[in-house]
């Protein structure tokens, strides 16, 4: 889909400023110019779909249903089904998100969504397939749905909606004009500015966030060495599966950039459950998506939400390597 960005950004980082594509620099830069344009181009589509949703789409009766009827933690299961399904990585799945708590859904639900959508993707998948088998492949997927499962269900009980920034109670309050709003026999075409604007809104809120995260997950996929982990997480012991994991977290990768990655790791020594277990941290846990995060989070909410994630995943990490 975005194979015209990547020749774009290597043109302009390559051709027109001449930086080599070997330099930290020129791979740091390819990177921030791709990602800073993926994302906003996601943002943006997404938050206006969500707009349409919001308008057209009975979603206080879906969050009345919710809330009312036993689902027996189905609910959180679904949303990490649906994570697992949509091709997003930790911060194009932050906007997503925000859809989310903008049309009510319960708050562990949409947490649910948020830790499996970067952690499972059917590329990701794909590509383990062929590298590690079925088995490896199989624990992976089943663990990153049942890690956003049971991870949004202890989020979900812990009653964090107040810890949700003032930027995104506003958006919750405002939802009290939408009743008016959508009393009015509006045609799509009238209502399309509306919709068009509010999207833009929100992608302004946020449009410096998704730049300073970016910037920092592209540093450090410039100048972070390979050889820098393998040195520190071939050993073996039961303390590199946590320590994987706290290294991990001020990376930024998506599951598919990720996964030839931990292939070096394995043929050089690093025992596969702590390679998953980094690549769940770098793909589910990073500064880029702690900083997006921000704008919807108070930082207390963000530090319960890593914990949580951060705990589950070393669990995995342990378990991976014990059953592999």
């Amino acid at each position: 889909m975005f194979d015209w960005l990547q020749h774009f950004s290597d043109w302009l980082i390559y051709s027109v400023f001449e930086i080599g594509a070997q330099t930290h620099l020129g791979v740091a830069l390819n990177f921030f110019v791709y990602d800073t344009i993926k994302i906003l181009i996601l943002l943006f589509v997404i938050v206006f779909l969500m707009g349409i949703v919001n308008t057209y789409f009975p979603i206080e009766r879906l969050k009345e249903y919710l809330n009312k009827n036993k689902l027996y933690g189905l609910e959180y299961f679904f949303s990490s089904i649906f994570g697992a399904i949509t091709p997003f990585c930790s911060c194009s799945s932050v906007p997503l998100f925000i859809g989310f708590v903008q049309g009510g859904i319960p708050l562990g639900v949409t947490f649910s969504f948020l830790i499996t959508s970067p952690l499972v993707n059917e590329v990701a998948v794909a590509m383990f397939l062929g590298m590690f088998g079925i088995k490896a492949t199989l624990i992976y997927a089943v663990s990153g749905i049942l890690l956003g499962t049971l991870g949004g269900w202890i989020l979900g009980k812990f009653n964090l909606e107040p810890l949700l920034s003032d930027w995104v109670k506003k958006i919750l309050e405002s939802k009290m004009q939408q009743a008016e709003y959508e009393e009015k026999k509006l045609t799509f075409y009238e209502r399309l500015p509306e919709i068009t604007q509010g999207a833009w809104d929100i992608v302004k809120g946020v449009l410096l966030y998704v730049i300073i995260g970016i910037a920092i997950g592209a540093a450090m996929h410039g100048y972070v060495p390979e050889n820098f982990f393998n040195k520190y997480l071939g050993s073996g012991e039961w303390w590199t599966v946590p320590l994987a994991v706290i290294i991990a977290v001020p990376m930024y990768a998506n599951a598919a950039g990720i996964v030839p990655v931990i292939q070096v790791f394995v043929a050089k020594g690093v025992p596969l459950g702590t390679a998953i277990a980094f690549m769940m941290a770098t793909v589910g846990l990073s500064i880029p998506e702690a900083t997006l995060l921000k704008k919807v989070m108070s930082l207390k909410l963000i530090a319960i939400f890593f914990g949580v994630v951060t705990i589950a995943i070393i669990i995995s990490g342990f378990l991976f390597n014990s059953i592999l």
